[in-house]
């Protein structure tokens, strides 16, 4: 229990001071990015509309399933299949506070790798969306998914009117408010696990996986697919993995494909786009994340280059402050979280509700 402990600290410290970076240029981002700005650009049904998609959602902080509501205002607005599909792929991949958190954990190479892996799965998979497949008009009716409460309430997909002048204090009520709010549960385990996975698992799984890579790529795939986690989330995993001996491109087919799918987007694909869609949305994710995890590990490999993972003996105050500070806020969303939920099953009961 010592040993978790000493390793959950320590993992917080590596990434604290550049998780809330990220947070602190995401609430600057949205600041300036409008909802109706983005939705501008991705309506008429073309290769260009599938291109815009990937690159306006990359730097956008929105997960997995926040990108929902967002998506489904696109498509009702008039975006094609293809840029609908290409928006949801590329959004929770990256987002401002995860590249940034990347480039702090794994460094500038693997970050824009990272990046541009992540355009090119959305295109693809944009590109092949709406060439199997004719665009129809939005019909609401179909759009009927049900997505678990708490996960897609938190993060709307309005943005501030285009009048209203820039706010410092916005700045931090959303980049440490709601959207930290947003993934703090996923955020909380993902930290745990990493720590669970240095702690615990032996620090020569190489020599297990050096010989079977395919095996690792496949088991990096099988558990990310279905599994709830967040672009930023997902990166204590995946560095845990890499200081155990994991190969980087097993890690980098985890930080792909867990981002990207869950069952809760899944089912949002096929009911808003259809079971096509769905198709392509999860063979082109599985395919792109495996290619880009085997092409990263030959690249590594010819190279001879070896990621320097580990935690860093030196720890500044500036890193403990900021561990401690995301921990506290962390901490604080949770128990937010939890009374907002206890006090809604009241009132969905009839004791509060007048």
């Amino acid at each position: 229990m010592e040993a978790l402990g000493i390793a959950l600290w320590d993992l917080s410290v590596d990434m604290g001071v550049y998780i809330l970076f990220g947070l602190l240029a995401a609430g600057v981002l949205h600041q300036f990015v409008r909802e109706e700005a983005v939705r501008k650009h991705l309506g008429p049904s073309t290769h260009g509309a599938v291109y815009k998609a990937a690159l306006i959602g990359t730097p956008l902080p929105l997960c997995s399933c926040s990108v929902i509501p967002f998506a489904a205002s696109l498509r009702k607005s008039g975006a094609s299949r293809g840029a609908t599909l290409s928006f949801l792929i590329s959004t929770p991949i990256t987002g401002i506070d995860s590249i940034l958190a990347t480039f702090g954990m794994f460094g500038w190479a693997f970050t824009l790798y990272r990046v541009a892996s992540s355009v090119l799965i959305a295109i693809a998979a944009g590109l092949l969306m709406n060439r199997i497949e004719s665009d129809v008009p939005f019909q609401p009716a179909r759009f009927s998914a049900v997505v678990p409460e708490g996960r897609m309430s938190v993060v709307q997909p309005s943005a501030p009117a285009p009048s209203e002048p820039f706010s410092l204090g916005k700045v931090f009520t959303y980049g440490f408010g709601t959207l930290l709010g947003s993934f703090s549960k996923p955020l909380f385990w993902g930290l745990v696990i990493g720590a669970f996975i240095a702690a615990a698992l032996p620090q020569n799984l190489h020599q297990l996986f050096e010989d079977n890579r395919w095996l690792g790529y496949l088991i990096a795939v099988a558990v990310a697919a279905p599994m709830y986690v967040c672009a930023t989330a997902s990166l204590p995993i995946a560095a845990s993995l890499i200081m155990a001996g994991v190969s980087p491109g097993a890690a980098f087919v985890f930080l792909t494909a867990g981002p990207a799918t869950n069952t809760v987007t899944m089912g949002v694909v096929k009911s808003m786009l259809g079971m096509r869609a769905l198709v392509v949305y999860l063979s082109v994710i599985v395919a792109g994340s495996l290619l880009s995890g085997v092409l990263i590990d030959i690249v590594f490999d010819a190279l001879e280059f070896r990621m320097a993972m580990g935690h860093k003996e030196e720890q500044g105050w500036l890193e403990q402050g900021a561990a401690a500070l995301l921990w506290g806020l962390i901490a604080y969303h949770l128990v937010r979280n939890r009374l907002s939920a206890s006090d809604k099953k009241s009132c969905s009961g009839g004791s509060c509700c007048g």
